[in-house]
């Protein structure tokens, strides 16, 4: 049985931003919680981090609102650029899988996921 040797929470900068030592969870990833008004507790629980994780990445946020900020605003806008590059650069391959009929047997549950679809559209 090895021990971990517990890591002194901090927040150091990196090549990905602002992130929690020790880790590879950035500030930015509790921010998206955060403007999500999740509760401290739900979001320690979901990255597995410990108490003074999640307490010195919260108080490191509060201390440095503006700056966070503006690079949380620059990751946003960031992500939707990639994601809109990555709709377009797939979007053929995605309508050629769309006309494939489907595989024997799955007739019922692609019936089922298009009523789904339907229903949250």
């Amino acid at each position: 049985m090895t021990l971990k040797t517990p890591i002194k929470a901090e927040i150091i900068r990196t090549e990905r931003g602002l992130k929690i030592a020790g880790t590879r969870i950035t500030l930015y990833d509790i921010m998206d919680y955060l403007v999500a008004q999740y509760p401290p507790k739900f979001i320690q629980g979901l990255f597995e981090l410990t108490e003074e994780q999640i307490n010195t990445a919260i108080a490191y946020i509060e201390n440095n609102r503006t700056t966070v900020e503006i690079e949380y605003q620059t990751v946003l806008k960031e992500a939707k650029e990639l994601r809109k590059y990555y709709e377009e650069k797939n979007r053929p391959l995605i309508e050629r899988l769309a006309q494939q009929p489907p595989k024997p047997g799955q007739e019922k549950i692609r019936a089922k996921l298009q009523a789904e679809k339907i229903k949250f559209s």
